[in-house]
């Protein structure tokens, strides 16, 4: 039985140090990770925006652009509320839920490197290993629909994804419940609030500058998340058989 116990406070320079090396030791692994996600996620896309008829949409969209932002707005407004666009939503969601698991491929790497073990283009798919898949995929839906209630408030959003940082990672290495690994992620976040913080905005900074500097950059910098997840886990908790 797997026991989670809190070290030293870590010093957040560590941290970030810690997760930069695992993200540049994996780079091919990034790489695979982005092309893997949005392959699917942009078929999707364009599966489900043909299916739903939202691309004939476009040139409406187009014409009330002309005629100012409002117009615009009152178009987009109107588009939301039909079924089609809501149906194209919740594919959209699916897939986004469907590709979650992708996550705890990473944290399987990068386990790997520590143990010295040889990584292999399977280990990206760990996550989608027998039941657990659905276990990641109950748990990521649950996330999801927090998580949209908050964003409209965006501290709320950051909160939420802080109190939720160390679950996967939980659910993944110590097969902790849900509900259980929130409350241990909780007590995690009132010892090491200003690290946990501090990284989660940096991890997110650093996850999307890649696509504002150069398009392809981003496909190596999208899954830094997850370095840093696996960094602030591996340095918060520490377990024992």
């Amino acid at each position: 039985m797997m026991q989670s116990k809190y070290p030293q406070k870590p010093k957040i320079d560590f941290i970030l140090k810690q997760a930069f090396f695992y993200w540049n030791k994996t780079l091919v692994f990034q790489l695979m990770f982005s092309m893997i996600f949005f392959g699917i996620f942009l078929t999707s896309v364009f599966f489900f925006g043909s299916k739903y008829g939202i691309w004939d949409q476009n040139q409406v969209l187009t014409e009330a652009l002309r005629q100012g932002t409002k117009a615009y707005m009152e178009k987009i407004a109107a588009l939301s509320a039909t079924e089609n666009y809501q149906m194209f939503t919740y594919a959209i969601w699916g897939t986004t839920a469907f590709l979650y698991p992708l996550n705890l491929g990473m944290f399987q790497i990068y386990r790997k490197l520590d143990l010295n073990e040889k990584i292999e283009l399977g280990d990206l798919f760990a996550g989608y290993n027998g039941l657990n898949f659905f276990k990641y995929l109950s748990y990521y839906i649950f996330w999801f629909l927090i998580y949209r209630l908050t964003v409209p408030t965006l501290f709320l959003a950051v909160i939420w994804v802080a109190m939720t940082v160390f679950v996967a990672p939980l659910m993944f290495f110590t097969n902790k419940r849900i509900f259980e690994a929130i409350s241990l992620n909780l007590k995690a976040l009132r010892m090491y609030f200003v690290e946990i913080m501090v990284c989660v905005v940096v991890a997110v900074l650093f996850k999307y500058i890649g696509f504002t500097l150069f398009l392809i950059g981003g496909l190596f910098t999208f899954p830094f998340w997850n370095a840093m997840i696996y960094s602030l886990y591996k340095t918060v908790f520490s377990e024992k058989g």
